[in-house]
Parts: structure tokens; sequence; C-alpha cells
């Protein structure tokens, strides 16, 4: 999959220095005090360019807090001038695209929720022409690249030349440690077919929690990135949305001084690919440890069964079936014997260490 897609380079259009592009400020913009004193205090840090701040939040169900709107822009415009920083909101339909520009907003983003509708992007992309304002666009929730470069696409083709992609993870239905699972071989995917747009990782959206802020944006580094939108929030505990994946400003700077940018160097095909394999590896060995989970779920079953009917917990006959079994099955798909054996092994004694524990507590 490839697109002729002509995007200025970043560094065109965009006062850059040694750090990548950081975006940061709250998941939502709350009141004048808030955006104000987070904006303040984001300004302070060297690394952050762009103030973003949600004005009209998509909540899944109603009654749930959707943002200032309108008010929220007016708030946005006098930080602005109180920091001098550049600004970027998210516009989900033409009415707050003319908004934005009426405030001078000077980025504009579309969502991972309007993505995944083509309607809305081409709505959002006819009230663009003319314009030339810069836009980011999130991949779509699922992960869907076609539907992340048709959005692309129609905003290119409303004549906006000053084109980035944010990566902000994507659903995944088996259980993850992250809010959104990075799934990099998507995004590495884009740059192979739009080898010129630049990549912004959102590691808040990604990893849901700060605890994993870290992780995720040194890895989008590593995999140069053009750079990292982070959530930050005066007062995290305090807010509306998202407040378990938003820091402080304080916090952000740590964060941000604490990440290591590596030169640029090598065969960028070749990690490419590298780095495709290694994410595959990660997805498999998700997939293991939760049938492995599971497995044990069914053990703790297994030995409550026992344990009411009174039958011993270690069963020779049926362990020396299933390793005739397993050896069988696991040599005839390429896999070791010695390697197999041992395996088979540790998830057996875990699984009697298991049983035996549920035993002494039905004694008790």
């Amino acid at each position: 999959m490839s697109s002729n897609i002509e995007i200025l380079p970043l560094k065109a259009w965009f006062p850059l220095e040694d750090f990548p592009l950081v975006i940061s400020g709250p998941c939502s913009a709350e009141s004048r005090e808030q955006l104000l004193e987070t904006a303040l205090e984001v300004a302070k840090i060297p690394q952050v360019k762009v103030l973003r701040a949600g004005l009209w939040k998509p909540r899944t169900r109603p009654g749930e807090f959707e943002g200032v709107g309108e008010e929220g822009l007016k708030w946005l415009f006098e930080a602005k001038r109180a920091t001098g920083l550049m600004t970027t909101i998210e516009v989900a339909e033409p009415a707050h695209v003319e908004l934005a520009l009426k405030y001078g907003v000077d980025i504009l983003w579309i969502g991972a929720r309007t993505v995944v509708n083509p309607f809305s992007v081409q709505a959002i992309a006819e009230a663009l022409k003319g314009t030339h304002i810069p836009v980011m666009v999130k991949n779509p929730v699922s992960p869907d690249l076609k539907l992340w470069i048709g959005a692309i696409e129609r905003v290119y083709n409303a004549g906006i030349t000053k084109l980035l992609a944010i990566h902000r993870g994507f659903h995944y239905f088996n259980k993850s440690p992250f809010r959104n699972a990075p799934m990099w071989e998507i995004p590495i995917e884009l740059k192979r077919s739009i080898p010129n747009i630049p990549i912004i990782v959102d590691p808040s959206h990604i990893c849901g929690r700060r605890s994993l802020l870290h992780e995720i944006s040194q890895k989008a580094l590593d995999m140069e990135m053009d750079g990292l939108m982070i959530e930050s929030h005066i007062d995290p505990a305090s807010a509306k949305t998202d407040a378990a994946q938003q820091v402080s400003p304080a916090d952000l700077r740590k964060l941000l001084d604490s990440l290591v940018v590596r030169d640029r160097q090598g065969n960028p095909e070749f990690q490419n690919m590298l780095e495709q394999l290694r994410t595959e590896i990660d997805k498999l060995d998700g997939e293991m440890l939760d049938i492995l989970a599971k497995r044990m779920e069914i053990i703790n079953e297994i030995g409550d069964y026992k344990i009411e009917n009174d039958i011993t917990i270690l069963q020779m006959k049926r362990w020396a079936g299933i390793i005739e079994d397993r050896l069988s099955i696991g040599t005839n798909l390429g896999l070791d014997k010695e390697f197999l054996l041992n395996l088979l092994k540790l998830i057996h004694t875990e699984s009697i260490k298991k049983q035996e524990e549920r035993f002494k507590q039905s004694r008790k």
C-alpha cells in the first residue's frame, strides 16, 4: 500500500531544535484558571513547544463531561499570549474548524473517533480548504491502516500540506498493560506508505496510566518518531477526564529530561523490519501468557473438582499421556524435544502446586 502524498517536512515550517516536537497540556480545558496555570508551568519546560487542550470531548455516555466548547478557545488564546506557545485543539466537525480559526489556533487535530467515519473527515476537509493550517490526524480506534491513510489523504486533497500523523495506540480485545495497544508495526507501515509524514506519538492514550509513560516515550524516540504528545494538568488527581494518564508539569519536566535522544543513523528499512518482527513477538508473547493464565484458571477448577470428589491430586497415568501427546505435537511443529520436556515439567509443577494450595485451604 502506497500513497502519492507530498507533505511539507516538519522542519520546513516548525522551529525545532535538538529535541523532537513536544505537545502538552490538559486532556480537557476545565476552567480558565486550570488552563492558564497549566500553560504557564509547561511553558517553563524548554522541550514543550505546543499547548494542547480538549474543548469538545466525545464521551461514550451522555452526562459525562463533554468539554467547555467555545469558551475554552478564549482561555486558550489568553494562554497563547501569556506563554508564547503555539496551540492545538481537536476538531470533530466543520463548526469546530471555523471557531478554531476565529480564535487563532495554530494547529488542529482530528481525533481517533472521528477518523473512523470518512463522512466526518470529509466534512472537516471541506472546511479546511483554503486555510493551509497544519493538521494532525490520529489513528482510528481499530488497527485499520487503510482508514488512517484515507483520512490523511482526504485532508491532503483539501490542500493541506502541513500534515502530521498521531499514533495513540489501538483498541485490543485481549488483556494488556496498556489502555491502547501500541502495535508499532502499524505506524511503521504508515511510514513505509507515506515516507515523509511526521509521526507524533501520544503516550498518554497508549498507556492510560502515568507509570508507563517513560517506557513508551523512550520507545517512540528510539524508533525515530518525530515527537510526543503528553497530557499535563496542574492537578492531575482532580482532572475531569483521564486523570490516571495525566502528569503534573513538574513530573512532565522530569520525564522529558530523563529521555535519551539518539542520533538518527543506520538503515531505516532494516530498523523498521526489525521492529516489526519484534512487535510480532511481543504480541505472540502476550497471547501466550494470556493462554497460560487461562490454563491455570482451569487447573484451579480441576483442583476444586478433585477436592469435592476426593480424588488424588497427582495422577501419573494422565501425566504420562500428556507428556507423550504434547511431545509428539511439539516435535512435529519443529520444537526441540528437550526444550518441550522442560517446559511441560515447569507447567506441571506449577499446576500441582496450585492444586495443593487449594487442597490445604479446603482443610482449614
